[in-house]
């Protein structure tokens, strides 16, 4: 056998990237290169249709390793094992109890009781506990910030008197006042100096974690990826810096700061983000000069986003999660949580929980991302976009660092401004079809019907989400970017008949089929019923059969060059009878207006303000 290697592929030669664009100018021909596949993302920067090996000069993380400073390929060298958590809102001890035992043993390693204040008790945590072994998993826990030191007292005697190793025992304690800030306008910034008590009372749990950030909150009321990531580098440093500023020591500080995060379904960019926060935070903790580079890592519990649920074809939230979980697994977070996909209008059930724990088991024993490091490593794609968030958030955090520090930012309501101004934003764009829900405003399922399901409000908040409270601090907006066009969907539902809408379509086969489709697409987002149609020979034909359907919309579906023929005609045989609407923007549309007909749908058209108009106009 012969032993002579020869390279795959030596006999033909890498084409430069001069020569890539060059090809792509030809097939472009003649169309604007920056127009047609450069993507201006709402991070504030460019993506490209593709990337070589040149564009990983200048990037951070080529030369990094996993496992080592500044960590942006992970905290650890030989595996990606992560916890896997479900919250527990604890409501009776006893059944809290029975069912963290019971989805321990369904492949669960982490838990998190979220405890009402008055809860928190020696008698009570002895029954919360009873039978789980802490050495074994992660155990976190939840409650007011005030009553955090008192919790941490009874853990750690617990502890004790079960005879635990207290360097084994692993979990959090969740003390965030500037949490409150954000979301209930509460001025809790006197209670930031009971962490550094905290912390000395959880001295002999050493990996137990009990300052958090929880930027989570910024990504359900919507925020952008750079947001926040920038606001939550300027979270932890606050913290770091007042837990400093209190006596406590640099690496002890660090190492006791968790930052529970979200997730939302931007695949590549969610990789990237964390890639970077590690990086971003490890730079930011070197500044403090810890003893060691340990505690320069950052933990990170992830939790797959509120904000893009939906109540309608509520199991599409299913792939919006998996999606999100994907991305924080390959990222090698330290935990994630995901969330239910019944949460928007229900206690999350049984049967759901346990759809949301086996997602995560999926990705550890059926695509093994627990034994992987860093996959996207090395990726021309991924790392340009580490290096890309990584600038935009620094830039924000430099910024918020420049005004004062984070606390100041939140008591001045300027985080909460910006994040419901992005909220604004995407609730527009979502209006407009600009940002894409499958199921409410692109694809919904024609015949679902809510059947008792209504959206829960957000508990969070005393008052309305985004406004002010009694304090003058504004709070963040919860609504989901399906909210509006649910709230419209229920409504039609309310009215005492069903809306028709139907195809009248006509002429140009293949115009008239795509804009029949794009019409029951767009109406049927209001819960109308949508007739299609193969097609009519005359507009006669067509208004007849529509008049025979019940039809309270009829939407002319043909080309633009044959509604100039068609439109008017149809418009004057339908005679008020129903709405009238044209599918499309054609150059004849001023021609049409003049004639009396209003109503024209395209991709340019307001989806939710279009849908909004019908109502009104058919007393809805």
């Amino acid at each position: 056998m012969s032993q002579k290697k020869e390279k795959l592929f030596s006999d033909f030669t890498a084409p430069s990237k001069q020569e890539w664009l060059d090809k792509i100018e030809v097939d472009l021909k003649g169309a604007d290169f920056q127009k047609r596949l450069v993507w201006r993302t709402n991070e504030g920067f460019n993506v490209q249709p593709f990337y070589m090996k040149e564009d990983l000069e200048g990037c951070p993380s080529v030369n990094a390793l996993p496992g080592e400073f500044p960590f942006v390929r992970g905290n650890k060298k030989d595996n990606n094992i992560w916890y896997v958590r479900q919250n527990i809102a604890v409501e009776d001890l006893k059944s809290a109890n029975a069912k963290a035992l019971d989805i321990l043993n369904k492949g669960v390693d982490s838990l998190c009781f979220q405890l009402k204040p008055e809860m928190v008790t020696k008698e009570n945590i002895a029954t919360l506990m009873n039978g789980i072994k802490a050495e074994c998993i992660e155990v976190n826990f939840c409650t007011c910030p005030k009553k955090c030191v008192e919790l941490a007292q009874i853990l750690v005697a617990y502890y004790k008197e079960q005879g635990y190793d207290m360097t084994k025992c692993v979990g959090s304690i969740n003390f965030d006042p500037i949490h409150a800030i954000m979301t209930r306008g509460a001025d809790k910034s006197d209670l930031i100096k009971m962490g550094a008590e905290l912390i000395a009372t959880l001295k002999e749990l050493p990996k137990y974690r009990c300052i958090s950030v929880n930027s989570v909150a910024l990504v359900d009321a919507g925020c952008y990826i750079y947001q926040e990531l920038g606001y939550a580098l300027a979270w932890g440093n606050e913290y770091l810096q007042q837990m400093v500023d209190a006596g406590v020591e640099p690496t002890e500080a660090a190492c006791r700061i968790k930052f529970n995060m979200g997730v939302s379904v931007n695949y590549f960019m969610e990789i990237a983000k964390f890639r970077a926060a590690r990086m971003l935070w490890a730079q930011i903790v070197k500044q403090y000069e810890p003893k060691c580079d340990c505690a320069c890592k950052m933990n990170v519990c992830a939790n797959t986003t509120s904000f893009n649920q939906t109540v309608f074809d509520s199991y599409v939230n299913l792939l919006r999660s998996q999606t999100e979980s994907m991305s924080a697994a390959l990222a090698n977070v330290d935990s994630i949580v995901v969330t239910p996909f019944d949460k928007p209008y229900e206690v999350p059930t049984e049967f759901a929980e346990r759809i949301a724990r086996n997602q995560q088991l999926l990705l550890k024993e059926e695509a093994h991302f627990d034994k992987i490091v860093d996959v996207a490593g090395g990726s021309y794609y991924v790392e340009n976009l580490t290096k890309s968030i990584a600038e935009q958030a620094w830039k924000l955090f430099l910024e918020t660092e420049a005004t004062g520090g984070f606390l100041k930012a939140t008591l001045d309501s300027k985080v909460q401004e910006d994040i419901c101004e992005t909220n604004a934003a995407r609730h527009a764009a979502a209006a407009k079809r600009k940002e894409f829900m499958l199921g409410t405003n692109q694809f919904p399922n024609f015949t679902e019907v809510s059947e008792g399901k209504k959206p829960i409000t957000c508990k969070c908040c005393c008052h309305t989400d985004g406004e002010k409270c009694e304090t003058g601090i504004k709070v963040l907006d919860f609504s989901r970017m399906a909210s509006d066009f649910e709230a419209l969907r229920l409504k039609t539902e309310s009215a005492a008949k069903q809306p028709v809408a139907f195809m009248l379509t006509i002429g140009n086969l293949a115009m008239r089929q795509a804009r029949a489709q794009f019409s029951c697409n767009f109406l049927a987002a209001a819960g109308y019923k949508v007739v299609d149609n193969l097609g009519f020979k005359t507009i006669e034909e067509g208004v007849e059969a529509a008049m025979k359907a019940n039809a309270d919309i009829v939407v002319l579906c043909s080309s633009d060059d044959e509604y100039a023929e068609y439109a008017v005609p149809a418009f004057k045989a339908l005679d008020n009878r129903a709405i009238f609407i044209v599918a499309g923007a054609p150059a004849c549309m001023e021609d049409l207006q003049k004639e009396g007909i209003e109503n024209f749908i395209h991709v340019r058209s307001n989806q939710l303000d279009t849908l909004k108009s019908l109502n009104e106009k058919m007393g809805i």
